[in-house]
């Protein structure tokens, strides 16, 4: 159990430093984003009753789904926002390696030569800027700050590592016995997933090399998913609604696989059985298709991930945006009833996302690591 400990601690770690790295390296500086006019995070009370101003609902969506350098609580009655701040980690060739508190770049404040963008392109990403305030275009920050999705990333890691510590301990001291508590909740779904997904995919004789990792991700992708749907802290971050997260899920799942796959599987991809030779040479149209498919099966997995649970925060939030949109009293409770039953559909579609990711990625990996004749 140890083991398999490390390895869940590994991966998820793996995960939070590419998921960073991937977002870093998105920052494209561009001459029209210099000048910041609004603050980050504003409340649809706050934007239908501002003086002049219309109600825009997708910026107001596109703003709680996207991550963030805080983590909103609250804007109380004086038009004060409350909020978490959270690490900024921030490397330049000018001044080296900056660590400071989010705070000092809020409300589009300037600290040390940085700022957060808070229009266009860069939207909320830290770039530098000179005395004057103007973007240094040819030298972007390396921007490694815990972020809102991060420190969710973290609180799961945590939360995760807590349950199966706190289960191999109780299989310890009580042995194989009727289970009960936190262990009574999680027995049924290991043995789910070493059944219904590992065995039937993998095999018998190897599916226990990759239970540690199929038992990682559906955990991680489940407990983010039901997170996601609580409204407070810690909840209310996207994790899995962000491309970042799900392509460096998907790309650890494409690695596993063909590290895994057996020589079998390699020569079905490069000298396909059954195919005439013309299609393999002198140009590997086959070939070219197989290695296609190589890519484009991780490349499902993130889509369909990303897309499922970021729709469904898309949809609530536009009801909630309805008695904005309307401005009437009228139309709350027909908005709230709505919201309800999609966050009971959310609460559905969290577990059957996690389900069917660690099923595709058992099934990628058994296709690869069995014998072919």
């Amino acid at each position: 159990m140890k083991k398999r400990s490390i390895l869940t601690t590994f991966i998820l770690v793996l995960a939070f430093i590419a998921a960073n790295a991937f977002a870093a390296a998105q920052v494209h500086v561009t001459e029209e984003s210099q000048h910041p006019q609004s603050d980050q995070h504003s409340d649809p009370g706050e934007e239908a009753g501002a003086e002049g101003g219309e109600f825009d609902p997708g910026e107001y969506i596109l703003d709680h789904i996207a991550d963030s350098h805080e983590w909103h609580l609250f804007t109380n009655k004086h038009g004060d926002h409350v909020s978490v701040y959270l690490p900024v980690i921030v490397y330049s060739r000018e001044s080296r390696l900056n660590i400071f508190s989010s705070k000092h770049l809020a409300h589009s404040h300037i600290y040390n030569g940085f700022m957060i963008m808070q229009e266009g392109e860069l939207k909320g990403r830290i770039v530098e800027v000179d005395k004057e305030g103007v973007i240094i275009e040819e030298k972007p920050p390396l921007d490694l700050s815990i972020t809102k999705n991060v420190a969710a990333m973290i609180i799961v890691a945590i939360i995760i590592l807590w349950l199966f510590i706190s289960l191999a301990g109780s299989y310890r001291r009580s042995g194989i016995s009727e289970p009960k508590g936190m262990q009574g909740f999680l027995e049924p779904v290991i043995v789910f997933i070493r059944d219904d997904i590992a065995l039937q995919n993998i095999g018998d004789s190897k599916h226990e090399r990759y239970m540690p990792y199929l038992l990682t991700i559906f955990f991680f992708i489940l407990i983010n998913n039901l997170m996601g749907l609580v409204p407070i802290i810690p909840g209310g971050a996207n994790v899995t609604g962000n491309i970042a997260v799900t392509f460096t899920l998907a790309f650890i799942t494409m690695v596993i696989t063909n590290f895994s796959g057996s020589r079998g599987y390699w020569k079905h991809i490069f000298n396909t059985p059954g195919v005439p030779w013309w299609l393999k040479f002198p140009v590997p149209l086959m070939p070219v298709v197989e290695l296609i498919g190589v890519i484009a099966k991780p490349f499902a997995l993130m889509i369909r991930l990303f897309a499922n649970i970021t729709a469904g925060h898309i949809i609530v939030l536009s009801l909630v945006s309805l008695i904005f949109i309307f401005k009437s009293v009228l139309i709350a409770p027909v908005s709230i009833v709505f919201v309800l039953f999609m966050d009971c559909l959310e609460i559905l579609v969290a577990f059957l996302q996690a389900y069917v990711f660690t099923l595709l990625s058992a099934l990628f990996i058994g296709l690869a690591v069995q014998e072919h004749h």
